[in-house]
């Protein structure tokens, strides 16, 4: 069966691509890919055309077909029937989310991006990138509205929690004695960061002109740490000591146990 451009079954169990059998879901995810592969290779395809050239049946491929038009990685598009009657079959291409799931060299990219520009305009111009950078975010994200600006500061800190979980940063906040501790669980542009800490520096001086008020970054996942923390006073701080961030006291208090 012509593969057009696919691997031959030989090089298909060597590269992980789907065998026959009961689907584990390591095959499922196999499977996923291949599909995805192959409508990035040839921009748009029927579910017949698919199992074709992977030796599926058309019902399972369908079935993926399904899975990634619901996620949001292919859509449907229609062609019009050459002959015949009927409803014309359902041709699937890829989106722009589902050209991702390929890989992208966006970090790449943008440490190049970075790096040139310090070779150029120095330190002080990251930083003014940077700057840029989290400023546009804060709007993007909606937290420069007069109603948020006139809130207390703890209404502020689940308001940023909530707009940062929707960019991707998975944020919660917890109440910790004078202050909340906003945690921040992943980090979009970790590979940036890591390399060119301006990007934080400058996100915590964003937080601390939307909150107004000083707050103090603990840790951040850049440094290797598995969150980033930040503290937000609530109520004037009863000493000059910085707080401890939550992920410490959680270590410290496993280290105890043992």
């Amino acid at each position: 069966m012509k593969t057009l451009g696919l691997p031959s079954a030989a090089e298909s169990a060597s590269s992980g691509l789907p065998a026959a059998g009961p689907a584990s879901q390591h095959e499922v995810g196999v499977t996923r890919r291949a599909i995805v592969r192959l409508l990035a290779q040839h921009g748009s395809l029927t579910a017949p055309v698919i199992a074709e050239h992977l030796e599926l049946s058309t019902v399972g491929v369908r079935r993926h077909l399904v899975e990634l038009v619901e996620s949001g990685d292919a859509v449907v598009v229609q062609r019009k029937p050459t002959s015949g009657r009927g409803r014309p079959p359902k041709v699937y291409q890829l989106t722009p989310q589902g050209q991702d799931r390929l890989g992208n060299a966006y970090d790449e990219l943008a440490k190049l991006a970075f790096g040139e520009l310090q070779s150029l305009g120095g330190d002080a111009a990251v930083a003014a990138l940077a700057r840029t950078r989290a400023r546009a975010m804060v709007s993007a994200i909606g937290l420069d509205a007069p109603d948020f600006r006139a809130a207390d500061a703890q209404t502020k800190a689940e308001r940023l929690a909530q707009a940062l979980t929707s960019a991707g940063y998975e944020a919660s906040t917890t109440r910790i004695g004078s202050g909340v501790q906003l945690c921040q669980h992943h980090c979009p542009v970790l590979g940036v960061a890591a390399d060119f800490p301006a990007l934080c520096e400058a996100e915590t001086a964003v937080f601390s002109e939307l909150l107004g008020t000083h707050v103090q970054r603990l840790a951040t996942i850049a440094q290797g740490n598995c969150v980033c923390t930040t503290h937000i006073p609530t109520l004037a701080a009863s000493s000059d000591a910085p707080p401890e961030p939550l992920s410490a006291r959680n270590d410290q208090s496993n280290r105890t146990l043992q």
